[in-house]
């Protein structure tokens, strides 16, 4: 449908309202010189004139886009997509021969993915993508150092308490003297589980299944029981003291799930502990040796945070929806039950238990290797030289006398010098995990403990990546690529 230019916006609107159309290309003879719109039309009648004594000319848009009749629909779509367009007049040469909309677009055509501006390709898993700034830590693989806020991890582990470390995450730097036993006496008075939740972890342990699904119930009925709301809702300070919350009292929920499910009443965490004590304590209700609590406290340390690992980004992207603390952190539990993130020290022990003896290392790793078998407790996603975890750790299983520490060094020779043997050039080390299950089982702690006393200590680096996500926030929302049967489709009768 056309309209001349000297014609009024009152007769051309009466024609338009009586093809149900949304515009009407202007023509001087076949040629389009202009559109008008029904959103012209509005503003014409809000300016206050009759619409029988305004022009077409004078509302139109002059000088329209056009496209061409052999124009790819894809192509039509992306012109009105970039220029905010509805109608698109169809030109050929000089001649108006039709007009396109985008309602035409969306109705009749099969419509193909068009690229907006500032999308970009991703690698599968988002490696290498930079999708936040933080003051955390960071990870530098090719370093094999990593660091929470300015501070290297190991050396933190090495001659810090693991409340000492809480506190540099949360508060951005190392607390004196004074605020350290301020601190450790805050968190520890918050290791009690409430009420409401204390009742129920009997018919959650009793349910059965591994201790991290029984551990996000649990953690979700906390969040429940102390009145968390989402934090859109609450200021930072009531966010902050969520945060000191539930990280007291996960591993209070772990080991009395732990206890309950094997027909034991929970031990009481006691506020006079440090944190790698009362988590033992709370294991066997007897008074720890001090040097394997000190053990077990080191890798808890060295397990807060690691960069923007699967269940980090989980709590973050949670956290950005508006949701509450809790519901944040159970997100991440569950990311972090998945093997291929937080399971592998039960396997590394595996690993040793089927290797079995010293002189059976090369040909067992020699026969795993040729059948392409994955070496549980070496590589990792983003250490290409030695993971400073296990180093650290495999001091740490030496000065405690650990019963594997020695067999295991000589597996992790071994599998080195087979692996430069068979697959030169594949330079896989000794992870976290390795060492750190010879460490557990020699503290006492049973494989299906390994991968919640892991949960234990990175609950702190979740709630303080969750507290910095709140502090600037935009939600999480990334784009996908449709690949499949091209729509629209005709639905078939049923």
């Amino acid at each position: 449908m056309t309209a001349l230019p000297d014609e009024s916006v009152a007769a051309a609107a009466s024609r338009m309202n009586e093809r149900k159309v949304g515009s009407v290309v202007v023509v001087d003879g076949t040629r389009p010189v202009g559109i008008l719109t029904e959103r012209d039309v509005l503003r014409g009648a809000a300016g206050g004139t009759p619409p029988t004594d305004l022009k077409v000319g004078e509302l139109m848009t002059p000088d329209p886009d056009t496209v061409a009749p052999d124009v790819s629909v894809h192509e039509a779509f992306a012109s009105l997509n970039d220029r905010r367009y509805r109608h698109l007049p169809v030109v050929e040469g000089d001649e108006l021969v039709g007009i396109v909309s985008m309602r035409d677009l969306v109705r009749l055509a099969q419509i193909q993915p068009v690229v907006h501006p500032g999308q970009i390709e991703a690698p599968p898993g988002l490696e290498g993508v930079i999708v936040a700034e933080t003051e955390v830590g960071d990870v530098r693989g090719l370093e094999g150092f990593y660091h929470y806020r300015q501070y290297s991890a190991v050396e933190l582990a090495e001659k810090r308490t693991l409340e000492d470390v809480w506190h540099l995450l949360f508060e951005g730097h190392l607390p004196s003297a004074d605020e350290s036993r301020a601190f450790a006496e805050e968190v520890r008075s918050l290791r009690a589980v409430p009420e409401q939740v204390r009742r129920l972890l009997p018919e959650i342990a009793a349910a059965g299944g591994p201790i991290m699904d029984q551990l996000r119930t649990a953690v979700s009925l906390t969040g429940h029981a102390l009145g968390f709301r989402p934090w859109l809702d609450v200021g930072h300070d009531e966010l902050k003291a969520n945060a000191r919350q539930v990280c007291a009292i996960v591993p209070t929920l772990i080991m009395a799930l732990h206890r309950l499910g094997r027909g034991e009443e929970p031990v009481e965490p006691d506020p006079g502990l440090g944190y790698g004590e009362n988590y033992l304590w709370m294991l066997t209700g007897e008074r720890p040796d001090p040097d394997k609590a000190r053990a077990v406290e080191q890798y808890q340390i060295l397990t807060i945070d690691h960069g923007f690992n699967a269940s980090t980004f989980t709590a973050r992207v949670i956290t950005s929806t508006g949701a509450d603390l809790a519901g944040a952190v159970a997100g991440a539990i569950a990311a972090l039950s998945g093997p291929l993130h937080g399971g592998a020290p039960s396997r590394a022990l595996e690993l040793l238990d089927a290797i079995g003896t010293p002189e059976n290392a090369r040909p067992y790793l020699v026969e795993a290797v040729r059948r392409g078998d994955k070496i549980m407790g070496f590589g990792h996603r983003v250490y290409k030289t030695t993971d400073p975890r296990s180093e650290f750790l495999r001091g740490v299983a030496e000065r405690i006398g650990a019963e594997k520490v020695a067999f295991a060094s000589q597996v992790e020779r071994t599998v080195v010098e087979v692996l430069n043997e068979l697959k030169p050039g594949r330079n896989l080390y000794a992870n976290v995990e390795f060492y750190a299950g010879v460490v557990m089982e020699d503290v006492g702690l049973p494989p299906e403990l390994f991968s919640p006393t892991f949960a234990s200590s990175r609950v702190i680096g979740w709630c303080a990546n969750i507290l910095e996500q709140a502090a600037d926030n935009r939600i999480i929302r990334p784009s996908a690529r449709y690949v499949g049967p091209p729509p629209p489709q005709p639905v078939p009768e049923a």
